[in-house]
């Protein structure tokens, strides 16, 4: 177990957290503050407790350059907002105007800094720009769950120079995530969308070996049946991936798991909203068609699967969601996982911003704000990010 921000003294120092408020902008304008409101416990307890508060986050992939576009003041509006007082923000990470910005901090005030990635030395982990922010701060609390799998300067490098516990969201997330592997109640139901197999590799393993029944979906079961030589027409699959599908396929019959793909296929001729298109059996989809959803019958096989499970992980959609009418599989099994008795828990910024769209988001137990962290803490990988924190005793 980690130390908490709960666990250690802040009043009077200096507390350098780590967030992540990568969120969708429009213009000025924040357009869904979901993350910023996953952190705000982390925050408001920080400043009751009379911390000086220092926040980092990144927004998009600027690479090292400064992009207008990705500055954070939208952000700082929306999180003053938020909390009812001001949030001064700053338009460097590091530097004199930064040092003096946190000179003039007051107990229970917050300074955001500027987007982390502008920075070359961010993504690079680079010592001496982590030495540098680790001198802005006398502790480290990282609550950017979302980030944890990356070795950044500011998720693991400022872990070197000054103490690191975790966030109350970094803890929530480790917590939930752990025990429904560690602990589930059976049966575990687990189910895989998105579209590559390669993302998913060793979670797919990994989820063999723990769950009772794993529901493939998404353009990665493409792949899936294209290693068992279904003709799939003009379908999209992973080519380099088929000799891993075949892995997985032939490690899921020594297994006391359940590996369960479609059975039959919506295709359509062109991926356009409302543009014409039929369901086919597995093994029927003809030249010229595409697979870009999981047909009714398979959409009804899974969500009884999901009506008998004790818990629920879900990463991935089952269908290219975006464009209708190719959402309905995943939004059919979507309302099963929500009318479950099981615990559920859904990780995946798009399979997410699926269930907010059908009105779901809260009816499920659990909503990680992690993606690709949320899959590698599942597959049993070390996060650096978590790696770096303190122990408890």
């Amino acid at each position: 177990m980690k130390l908490s921000v709960a666990d250690v003294a802040v009043k009077g120092k200096r507390v350098l957290l780590r967030v992540d408020f990568n969120v969708p902008l429009s213009g000025e304008r924040v357009v869904d503050d979901t993350r910023i409101r996953a952190a705000l416990p982390t925050i408001t307890d920080l400043l009751k407790r009379g911390a000086r508060l220092i926040l980092a986050t990144h927004l998009g992939r600027p690479g090292g350059e400064i992009r207008p576009e990705l500055r954070l003041d939208p952000v700082a509006a929306r999180l003053s907002e938020l909390l009812g007082r001001p949030v001064c923000k700053v338009d460097e990470v590091v530097g004199r105007e930064v040092e003096e910005a946190v000179r003039g901090l007051a107990e229970g005030e917050v300074l955001m800094l500027e987007n982390i990635r502008f920075e070359q030395g961010e993504e690079a982990n680079d010592p001496d720009f982590a030495r540098l922010l680790a001198q802005l701060a006398d502790l480290f609390v990282n609550d950017a769950f979302g980030t944890a799998h990356r070795a950044h300067a500011s998720t693991a490098g400022v872990a070197e120079y000054i103490p690191a516990v975790a966030g109350l969201l970094m803890i929530r997330e480790i917590e939930v995530l752990s025990r429904c592997l560690e602990q589930p109640a059976r049966p575990l139901a687990a189910i895989l969308g998105g579209a590559k197999v390669s993302d998913k590799l060793q979670v797919l393993h990994r989820f063999l070996e723990l769950t009772d029944t794993l529901l493939i979906g998404g353009g990665m079961a493409n792949t899936f049946l294209a290693a068992l030589e279904c003709p799939l027409g003009d379908s999209f699959y992973e080519e380099d991936s088929l000799e891993d599908a075949r892995d997985i396929l032939e490690a899921s019959e020594d297994s006391n798991c359940c590996l369960q793909l479609p059975v039959d296929l919506t295709v359509t001729r062109e991926l356009k909203p409302h543009s014409p298109f039929k369901n086919v059996a597995v093994g029927e989809v003809a030249e010229g068609w595409k697979a870009v959803d999981i047909g009714p019958e398979t959409a009804s096989l899974y969500s009884d699967i999901v009506a008998e499970a004790g818990t629920i992980l879900w990463n991935g959609p089952l269908g290219v969601f975006e464009t209708a009418p190719f959402h309905r599989g995943t939004e059919k099994v979507a309302r099963a996982v929500a009318g479950s008795r099981a615990f559920s828990i859904v990780g995946g910024g798009d399979i997410v911003a699926a269930l907010e769209g059908f009105g779901l988001a809260d009816e499920i137990g659990f909503i990680s704000t992690g993606g690709g962290a949320t899959l590698k803490l599942w597959e049993g990988a070390a996060l650096p990010g978590i790696e770096v924190l303190q122990d408890k005793e």
